[in-house]
């Protein structure tokens, strides 16, 4: 098939056929299909992490300039962007991530019509949720106060999240149209959209804090406008590329069919992905009640800081294990998705090993990155070990939670997500931390017990699937969500 569309599904195809092959000697069968799978696998997962990475720095970026015209604005906006807006974007990735399992599916079964009622689907249900997410942020001066923070802080972190509110509705259009492209293997025009919208952001930042005053507000309206340029840039794409014209084929009125299925689905999605999310985020605030608060939160807040970005790493890797298991799965090819399972995990794993062993030779200085503080630099030294643990989780679990986007199990995973990090980590962490006295490291021990009892449940879960089974599952699930009245694009493979 012309449109790109071919070349992924000849080597998935050879990749299956040279899988079940028993004429090829086992050791050449074995290099044979890691060198096919990581020639569909890395288009995906290297831009992928370019892609989270230059997002991620917008909104740091957007700290930046706010921390320059003073302290206040600095914590509003750290307290804008890491508390109220991290839970949009954790909501709306999490929905949005429906559109991956479904898109990769009717992909690998070569129902390219479908991707483009999916896309749709996923938006309106997505632009409905932020109405409600949108009258939070109108409120959020009073929920910032109730929830303890100064009425100063609260005041400016308010008119900073005022000008976030068009930034929530271009998640709800980005999400969907990213794993619209996702799904497709399409991956690297996302990656120069966003390096070229960084620049403009910088740029606007610029003009918008310093030189034409808008101070708190100009910052986050600068925010929500490059993320609109980003979406607008992705749908220009979706246009005009031969690569999207069959997955493509224009708006329809099936967008607004079976949405309450489609939002039971989204939801199990954003469940599974918020609980992930806010995790880590609740060891900030249970660091902030231990007797020396300042050195804990200081020395987690480094921690945490470079484990994040090490995740995105990991994140693009779920991405990439999320496409070729559904693309695998709905082509039919139970023994390639499994595979591809073994591969992306093997290989996410080792990066992460390597990244741990990197940081852990460099305990005693990586704080000197953010601060001077010899205090800090040893509480950082101390927690190090845990970093690395951390690391090498997030090397495995975020892969496997791709798998399981990949396979539609998200309904399950939210429930091990519930069991191990809240009825186990959470309280776990509590104890050592306080009742035996272990402060941080005590919290982080316990939470990442939780993590690695959650781990342990995806690598029994995936390694004892039945891939035969989840085929027929995925074919079952495309037929569901298929509508019988519109023929689909019939295959020209």
């Amino acid at each position: 098939m012309a449109g790109g569309h071919g070349t992924g599904s000849e080597l998935s195809g050879r990749l299956e056929s040279l899988l079940v092959d028993p004429t090829i000697p086992s050791t050449r069968r074995l290099w044979s299909a890691i060198l096919i799978e990581l020639q569909l696998l890395m288009p995906i997962a290297a831009p992928a992490v370019v892609v989270y990475m230059l997002n991620n720095v917008l909104s740091i970026s957007t700290q930046i300039f706010s921390g320059h015209l003073g302290n206040l604005e600095l914590a509003a906006s750290s307290l804008g962007n890491n508390g109220i807006q991290v839970f949009a974007y954790g909501l709306m990735l999490g929905m949005g991530s429906a559109v991956e399992t479904l898109c990769g599916q009717a992909y690998g079964a070569h129902k390219y019509s479908m991707l483009g009622v999916y896309l749709q689907r996923s938006t309106v249900l997505l632009m409905a949720t932020g109405i409600p997410l949108a009258v939070i942020y109108v409120f959020s001066r009073p929920i910032l106060v109730l929830l303890g923070e100064s009425p100063e802080i609260a005041k400016a972190a308010a008119v900073f999240v005022y000008g976030l509110i068009p930034q929530i509705f271009a998640y709800a259009a980005n999400f969907p149209i990213q794993k619209f492209l996702q799904a497709q293997s399409i991956v690297a025009p996302s990656a120069y959209i966003s390096a070229g919208t960084l620049v403009v952001h910088l740029l606007l930042s610029w003009l918008a804090v310093y030189k034409i005053g808008l101070g708190l507000i100009g910052a986050s309206l600068v925010l929500s406008l490059s993320w609109w340029i980003i979406v607008a840039a992705q749908f220009v794409y979706i246009l005009t590329s031969p690569k999207c014209r069959f997955t493509w084929t224009g708006l329809t009125w099936q967008a607004f069919s079976g949405l309450p299925e489609f939002l039971k689905l989204s939801t199990a999605s954003a469940v599974m992905l918020c609980l992930e999310t806010w995790y880590f985020q609740i060891l900030i605030l249970i660091a902030g009640l231990l007797e020396n608060p300042q050195l804990a939160l200081d020395s987690l807040t480094v921690c945490l800081t470079i484990s994040g970005w090490v995740f995105m790493v990991s994140v693009g890797f779920n991405a990439a294990a999320s496409v070729r298991v559904g693309n695998e799965l709905g082509a039919g090819n139970p023994k390639a998705a499994e595979f591809s399972v073994v591969v992306v995990t093997t290989l996410s794993f080792i990066i992460s090993v390597i990244l741990a062993v990197i940081i852990l030779l460099c305990r005693d200085y990586i704080s000197y990155i953010f601060t001077e503080g010899e205090t800090v630099a040893r509480a950082v030294s101390d927690l190090c070990p845990l970093l690395a643990i951390t690391l090498i989780l997030n090397g495995i679990q975020p892969v496997l939670s791709g798998v399981a986007v990949g396979c539609g199990w998200q309904t399950f995973v939210a429930y091990v997500n519930v069991g191990c990090y809240y009825v186990v980590g959470v309280p776990l962490g509590s104890l050592l931390g306080f009742k035996f006295g272990l402060g941080a490291k005590g919290i982080w021990s316990g939470m990442l017990g939780g993590t690695l009892m959650q781990t342990l449940i995806l690598i029994w879960v995936t390694f004892r699937t039945d891939w035969n089974k989840e085929v027929e599952e995925a074919k079952k699930r495309l037929c569901q969500w298929e509508d019988k009245k519109q023929p689909l694009l019939a295959d020209s493979d």
